[in-house]
C-alpha cells in the first residue's frame, strides 16, 4: 500500500491527488490510501471532476478538519495543523508496516509553524515523529539526483554544518540508496562550496579542511566518489552521465539544477529515515488553488517512485 497525505487542504494538494489516483490502474488504485480530510477531498472534487468518489473508489483515513473545506489559497493555522495531523497518521500506519511509503502533498511552513508545530518542513517533522536525529533528502529526476548535506538553514549555518563526519555520512546514505534502486556501484561526485574549490585557499579553505577529508574516508570505505568538484561544472557532468549523483553542501546549489532540468518531474524523496517518504517538489501554489488547473505530473512521479522503494521493502 501507498499512503499518500493530502498536505495543506487550502493548496492543490486534494487536487493534484485526486487526478493522480483517477489516472490510476484498478489495480494500483486499490493498493493506495489517502490520508486526509474527506469533506475536502469531496470539494476538491467538484473542481477537478475526476469523476471518483473519495472514500468509496480509493480508500481514506478521514482526519476531519473544523471549518472544512476551507477557503482555498489562503494561509490558516486550522490547515497547518490539519497537514501536521495527515501526516502523524501516515507515519504510524508506515511504522506499523500498514503502508509501504508515504506520498506526501505539499505543505505550507508558515500555516504549520502558526499551528504551533515547529519544523522546518515535512523532512524535519518526519525525523521528529520517527524519532530520527538526522533525516536527508535527495531530489531524483531521470539524468540527475542531487542529495543534500543540509536544507533548510542559513547559508551560514550550511557552511559550519558541511563537516567531514556530516559529509560522509551523507554520502554513505546516498551510496546506500542508490544501491536500493539498482545500482551496483554508484558514481558519486561531492560539490564543493567555494567558487573553483577555493583555488588552492584564494578563495576559501573549507574544501580542503572540511570536504576533502570526506571523500577520503569514504574511499577507504570502498565508496566510487570523488571530490570535491567545482560546483559550476560538477552538476553539467552529472546531468551528461559522469556521475549518478552529487552530493550538494546546502539548499540552493543542489534545487537550482535539479529545478531547472527537472521542475515538474523530480522527486524529493527522505533518506535516514526508519520508513519511506517521497514528495512532490512544489509548494502549495495558493495562487492557483481551487481553480482546478494544478498539474499533477508531479505527483504521478512521486507515487511511482514510492512503489518502487514500496517494492523494495516487499510489500
Amino acid at each position: 500500500m501507498i499512503g499518500i497525505t493530502m498536505g495543506d487542504p487550502a493548496g492543490v494538494g486534494p487536487e493534484i491527488i485526486l487526478k493522480a489516483v483517477a489516472a490510476m490502474s484498478a489495480e494500483d488504485r486499490a493498493q493506495t490510501r489517502i490520508f486526509g480530510c474527506l469533506t475536502t477531498l469531496q470539494a476538491a472534487e467538484v473542481v477537478v471532476q475526476t469523476g471518483l468518489m473519495p472514500g468509496q473508489d480509493v480508500a481514506v483515513t478521514d482526519i476531519p478538519v473544523v471549518g472544512a473545506p476551507l477557503p482555498w489559497g489562503k494561509a490558516d493555522a486550522r490547515a497547518g495543523d490539519a497537514a501536521f495531523r495527515f501526516m502523524e497518521a501516515a507515519v504510524k500506519a508506515a511504522l506499523a508496516d500498514e503502508i509501504g511509503c508515504i506520498v506526501t502533498a505539499p505543505l505550507n511552513k508558515a500555516a504549520l509553524n502558526a499551528a504551533g508545530h515547529h519544523y522546518d518542513g515535512h523532512t524535519g517533522m518526519l525525523a521528529h515523529l520517527t524519532g530520527t536525529p538526522k533525516a536527508w533528502m535527495i531530489l531524483a529526476s531521470e539524468r540527475l539526483k542531487v542529495v543534500h548535506n543540509s536544507t533548510h538553514v542559513s547559508l551560514r549555518d550550511a557552511i559550519d554544518r558541511a563537516t567531514p563526519d556530516s559529509i560522509l555520512k551523507t554520502i554513505r546514505i546516498g551510496n546506500e540508496h542508490l544501491k536500493r534502486l539498482g545500482y551496483d556501484t554508484p558514481r558519486i561526485a561531492v560539490a564543493g562550496i567555494n567558487p573553483h574549490c577555493g583555488e588552492g585557499g584564494l578563495f576559501g579553505t573549507e574544501d580542503d579542511t572540511q570536504i576533502a577529508p570526506a571523500v577520503k574516508a569514504a574511499l577507504a570505505e570502498g565508496i566510487n566518489v570523488e571530490g570535491p568538484i567545482p560546483a559550476d561544472t560538477v552538476f553539467h557532468r552529472a546531468y551528461s552521465g559522469a556521475f549518478d549523483l552529487v552530493v550538494a553542501q546546502y539548499h540552493d546549489q543542489g534545487h537550482i539544477p535539479v529545478k531547472l532540468v527537472a521542475f515538474d518531474t523530480a522527486v524529493n524523496v527522505s533518506l535516514g529515515l526508519p520508513i519511506d517518504r517521497t514528495s512532490v517538489d512544489h509548494g502549495t501554489a495558493f495562487d492557483i488553488a481551487g481553480k482546478g488547473i494544478a498539474s499533477h505530473e508531479n505527483m504521478e512521479k512521486a507515487i511511482a517512485y514510492a512503489r518502487k522503494l514500496a517494492a523494495g521493502r516487499g510489500h
